[in-house]
């Protein structure tokens, strides 16, 4: 006779996870408006049940995955902005860039969530609301960086801000590229590009590559 097999225990934290990236893959194949619970356990293995104890409903989920894939990013262009490895200015901003247009943050499921749920930002609030703050604090770094650059290089009449802006505008107008025609745009060459953005910016601090 054959003994049933036993669901494996697992901590609260890793069940929560393998939902989130079940949920992160099913948002890359059918979109965000198709994600439903079923949908989601059954790419997971796991069961309605076990995800309705850890979220108790599809928009918690989706609030939840939202979450992790901002704090994600943040976390990583933090580390790099906070770290003390980087002898100087110039080598923080490469690895900034290194970081922007890596394998990770570039893939390709995770960059279909990240536009997925900003499609939806506009007629959702709790989406917009996380976003933001996303943007805000990335933005906010990123213009920091640029100002001490700026004040090491004695750049005249540059405005971090604007610069700053125009960066942003340009990775994620490349990383749209990227997810939507990778046959015409390979990460290397929109790699390329951002960096002539910031060598026209910052000559002393960074190397075109043509």
């Amino acid at each position: 006779m054959k003994t049933k097999k036993k669901r494996q225990i697992l901590p609260k934290e890793v069940r929560k996870e393998q939902l989130i990236h079940a949920t992160i893959n099913c948002i890359a194949r059918h979109g965000l408006s198709a994600i439903t619970m079923a949908l989601v356990t059954q790419e997971a293995g796991l069961s309605i049940g076990i995800a309705n104890l850890h979220f108790e409903s599809k928009e918690n989920l989706l609030r939840e995955t939202l979450f992790y894939v901002t704090d994600e990013y943040n976390r990583g262009q933090r580390k790099i902005l906070e770290s003390e490895i980087y002898v100087d200015t110039s080598a923080r901003i490469q690895a900034l860039l290194d970081f922007h247009f890596s394998s990770e943050v570039t893939k390709e499921t995770k960059m279909a969530v990240w536009f997925a749920f900003y499609g939806e930002a506009n007629s959702r609030p709790t989406y917009q609301k996380i976003c933001s703050l996303s943007d805000t604090e990335a933005a906010q770094a990123l213009e920091q960086m640029f100002a001490l650059a700026i004040r090491e290089g004695g750049y005249l009449n540059l405005d971090a801000g604007f610069l700053a802006a125009g960066y942003t505008a340009l990775i994620d107008g490349l990383w749209l590229n990227l997810l939507l025609a990778p046959k015409q745009l390979s990460r290397l060459k929109a790699k390329k590009v951002a960096q002539h953005y910031l060598a026209n910016a910052f000559p002393k601090h960074i190397v075109r590559q043509d």
